[in-house]
């Protein structure tokens, strides 16, 4: 077995015991620290805590049997003191507003130090993150999101320099500079920040407050569960968010991301609760997290059409590893908001389940020149009731003019500074089973066709009772009207031992492609 080391604190560690398992280790093993035994874990990437600062220690996995099967040494790093919240006023009685008393404690924070939020429950609105500051959100603590909206800072969209050669963000919503509520956690401009431990974050969102009406802008557009804003080394280790009023995780223009061991939970009725949704963002980590919510699992983006046009920054340097999508809309989605580009993507040893989408892009003519798609991975992937495992949708019918006649045409219009471009597509070693409608539907533009994409090691096996649903969201797809393999306006299709078959194990022909290379 191969142990890494992911991220640790002067209090927690988090680990991958790569044994070959996808998500879930192939079979339970149990972890002592120092020679004692701290816990039992059946997925690959697992976390510490209740360590202490400044210690060497010594993990040793074991089999259920008492075979010790690896080990690894690693050293907490070092702390100054620790800020306890209730020592600043805060009650975490649920009743209570806490949210002052915790932000004393987080702006009185100095380097190499932790912010410790006890078990309890603390009514909150938004909490301002600085930089250098460790906080930890200890089992039993909840941070409880206060639902009167107009409790919230409220951040303007766009604002203009003095000398108006440059302008400032503040507020977003679907890739657009507009105003907003700021989030239940807040970062604008930070670095070096630690969020980390087993407690809750709950945006306590629901159909009587932020989720009536929710495209409705009230005040300002609904808020994030935690939203950064040109942030730089940015770690989550742990926690849990449910419950989000809106997007859970939103990182705009930051770079050096982490995100390691997380649960993030939404139910599935619950409208735009996307899971992560990294927006022109660099260097991002996301390993060891369980998604189960009512949108996209993550949703890579790069603002819609003014953002990615004036900024040119794209989504870039991507790793997403042994997570779990467990419900929710697409697993992991590109746009539709990525007019700035999305590059060297890769998404490696994850399980798909009950999702409606595996990879999911999403684009369209108008999302401009800059919206370029190339080096995106699929591989080592296991799918269970994934309706369409792969889909590339090029008519994607969002925003006003969505159903227009220039968005859905199929018929070829000259390509200008308005229309995106898909480069490279590639998904090895994938297993997607019990398959509803489409294995994949690639669907490109007639005047700026799909240049490659590759399938390799590919087995689709479909349900004994296929649900009927339409394999992309845009005009003139019919319901359940194809199975297997379709490709229109690609340029390159190379297939290598690529299998799709019906209930009954009968093979299902690819269907509607026009440029096919298969092995």
């Amino acid at each position: 077995m191969q142990i890494e080391l992911l991220t640790k604190t002067a209090r927690s560690a988090t680990v991958m015991l790569a044994d070959g398992g996808i998500y879930h280790t192939k079979e339970p093993y149990q972890l002592m620290l120092n020679g004692e035994n701290v816990k039992e874990t059946d997925t690959v990437v697992t976390s510490f805590f209740s360590l202490k600062p400044d210690t060497e220690y010594t993990l040793t996995v074991m089999t259920k049997q008492g075979a010790d099967v690896g080990s690894f040494s690693f050293r907490t790093d070092y702390e100054f003191v620790t800020l306890n919240v209730k020592d600043f006023g805060a009650k975490g009685d649920g009743e209570a507003d806490d949210t002052k008393y915790i932000q004393a404690a987080i702006l009185s924070c100095p380097k190499d130090s932790r912010v410790l939020i006890p078990a309890g429950t603390y009514r909150i609105t938004s909490l301002f993150l600085i930089s250098h500051v460790r906080i930890e959100l200890a089992k039993g603590a909840e941070l409880l999101a206060i639902t009167d909206r107009y409790a919230y800072p409220k951040f303007p969209a766009l604002i203009e320099s003095y000398d108006e050669s440059d302008e400032y963000y503040l507020g977003t919503w679907e890739g657009n500079p507009l105003p907003m509520f700021a989030a239940i956690i807040t970062g604008i401009g930070v670095e070096d920040v630690v969020l980390y431990g087993e407690g809750c974050v709950n945006g306590n969102a629901s159909t009587e407050n932020w989720w009536d009406n929710p495209k409705v802008m009230r005040g300002a557009f609904r808020p994030r569960t935690f939203f950064i804003n040109h942030c730089e080394k940015i770690v989550l280790q742990g926690v849990k968010f449910c419950n989000s009023p809106a997007w859970t995780l939103h990182p705009f223009f930051s770079n050096k991301l982490g995100f390691y061991n997380l649960i993030i939970e939404n139910p599935s009725v619950s409208p735009n609760t996307d899971g992560l949704d990294p927006e022109s963002c660099k260097d991002v980590e996301i390993a060891g997290v369980r998604f189960s919510l009512g949108d996209d699992c993550i949703a890579v983006k790069s603002g819609k059409i003014y953002m990615g046009k004036k900024h040119k920054t794209p989504s870039e340097n991507i790793h997403i590893y042994q997570c779990l999508m467990q419900d929710g809309h697409g697993a992991v989605t590109i746009g539709s908001e990525m007019a700035g580009g999305v590059k060297n993507l890769t998404v490696e040893e994850c399980l798909f389940i009950n999702t409606d989408r595996g990879l999911r892009v999403k684009t369209r003519r108008g999302r401009g020149e800059d919206a370029v798609l190339d080096k995106i991975t699929f591989r080592k992937i296991n799918m269970d009731h994934v309706m369409t495992p792969f889909v590339v949708n090029c008519f994607y019918f969002c925003d006003p003019d969505g159903k227009t006649e220039y968005v859905q045409s199929r018929e070829w219009m000259p390509a200008d500074h308005r229309t995106p471009y898909i480069k490279r597509l590639c998904f090895e070693d994938i297993d997607a089973k019990n398959c509803h409608v489409a294995a994949a539907y690639f669907d490109g533009l007639p005047e700026q066709k799909i240049e490659e994409i590759q399938m390799k090691n590919i087995r689709v096996s479909y349900a004994q009772n296929p649900k009927c649903d339409v394999p992309s969201m845009s005009n003139g797809v019919e319901p359940c009207s194809l199975k297997g393999i379709y490709a229109n306006n690609v340029k390159r299709l190379h297939l290598k031992n690529v299998e799709v078959t019906g209930a009954d194990g009968e093979p299902i022909t690819a269907v509607g492609v026009d440029v096919l290379e298969q092995e």
